[in-house]
C-alpha cells in the first residue's frame, strides 16, 4: 500500500493508492484528517483494514500530488553522508552527521513544479531517501531506531548553490519556495526489510546524474535517528532526509544546473518515481 497525500477539487486529503486507484482515507480513521495525523494516532492497520474492505475510486489523473507529508513537525536534513560526495565537494569527512533543517513552505511534491528562483541560476539536484517517523521519541539507541519508523519515500533536496555559499552556515540555499521535492507516495516500512539494499538514482532530461546504493550511506539511518533524538524528539510525521551522493551538477566540469523546462527524476528502488519539471519562480 501507498499512502499519498492530495488535492482533488481544491480540498486537502490523504489516502492509498492501490490497483490503480486511491482510497480516500480523510475523516475515515478516527477522524483524522491528514497522513500525519493518521500516524500521530496510531492508526494505520486500522487504515490497511479500511482499504482492504473500500475499492478506492479517484484516479490519479483527478488529483495534484501534495508533500507526503504537507505539514511536518520538522524536517531533519542531513548533508556530506556518501563517501563520494565528500570528495567531489573537497570536504573532509566529519566525526558527526552534519545536521541542517528545511521548513516545510520549501517543499513542493510529484508532478508539481520545482521553482527556480529569480535570483540565481545555480539550481541543483540531490536524490536522497526521506524517512517518515512514527511516534514520539527521544534519546534512541542506534538498535532501536527503524522500530520508530513507518515509512520512506523520495526527496529531492534541490539547492541554490550560491545562496548555498553565502555563509558557513548553507540553510538559505536550502530553503527557496518549492524547492524541495517530496514524494510521490510514503511506502510503509514493514514492506522494506532492509533499506541498504535500496538503489536510488537522478535522472535529468533522461540522463543518468547520481547513482547509488542505500548501504553506501556513511552514517546508517538507525544511527542519524539517534543522533538527532539525543537533541529533539521526534514527532510523528517528522522527516529525515539522509543525503546525497555524488553526481551533484555543481561539481561537474562544465556545472549542470537545473533549467527552466527541464524534467528530474528521483528513483528509489521499491519506493519510487518522483518526477518534476523545472519552472520559473511565481512572484
Amino acid at each position: 500500500m501507498k499512502f499519498l497525500s492530495f488535492k482533488i477539487n481544491g480540498k486537502a486529503k490523504f489516502g492509498v493508492f492501490n490497483e490503480k486507484k486511491i482510497t480516500d482515507l480523510t475523516g475515515k480513521i478516527k477522524n483524522a484528517l491528514s497522513l500525519k495525523e493518521l500516524i500521530s494516532i496510531n492508526a494505520i492497520p486500522e487504515a490497511k483494514e479500511y482499504v482492504l474492505k473500500n475499492t478506492g475510486n479517484i484516479t490519479l489523473d483527478q488529483i495534484e500530488y501534495l508533500p507526503v507529508i504537507p505539514n511536518p513537525g520538522k524536517i531533519i536534513c542531513v548533508g556530506l553522508n556518501y563517501s563520494d560526495h565528500i570528495k567531489e565537494t573537497g570536504k573532509i569527512l566529519e566525526k558527526n552527521p552534519v545536521i541542517f533543517v528545511r521548513v516545510p513552505d520549501s517543499q513542493t511534491s510529484h508532478k508539481q513544479p520545482i521553482h527556480k528562483p529569480k535570483v540565481s541560476k545555480c539550481l541543483d539536484y540531490e536524490c536522497e531517501m526521506a524517512v517518515i517517523m512514527a511516534d514520539t521519541s527521544k534519546n534512541l539507541k542506534p538498535e532501536n531506531a527503524l522500530k520508530h519508523v513507518v515509512g520512506y519515500s523520495c526527496y529531492n533536496d534541490s539547492t541554490v548553490r550560491d545562496w548555498q555559499q553565502h555563509t558557513s552556515q548553507f540553510g538559505m540555499g536550502k530553503n527557496f519556495h518549492k524547492t524541495g521535492s517530496f514524494g510521490p507516495h510514503m511506502v510503509l516500512a514493514e514492506n522494506v526489510p532492509d533499506y541498504k539494499k535500496l538503489s536510488i538514482q537522478t535522472r535529468l532530461n533522461g540522463k543518468v546524474m547520481q547513482d547509488a546504493k542505500l548501504s553506501q550511506l556513511i552514517f546508517s539511518i538507525p544511527e542519524l535517528i539517534s543522533y538527532v533524538s539525543k537533541a529533539v524528539p521526534w514527532r510523528a510525521g517528522d522527516v529525515l532526509v539522509t543525503g546525497t551522493p555524488g553526481g551533484v551538477g555543481f561539481k561537474r566540469t562544465p556545472p549542470v544546473y537545473m533549467k527552466v523546462g527541464d524534467h528530474v527524476e528521483v528513483e528509489i528502488s521499491e519506493i519510487g518515481v518522483l518526477s518534476n519539471k523545472v519552472e520559473d519562480e511565481i512572484s
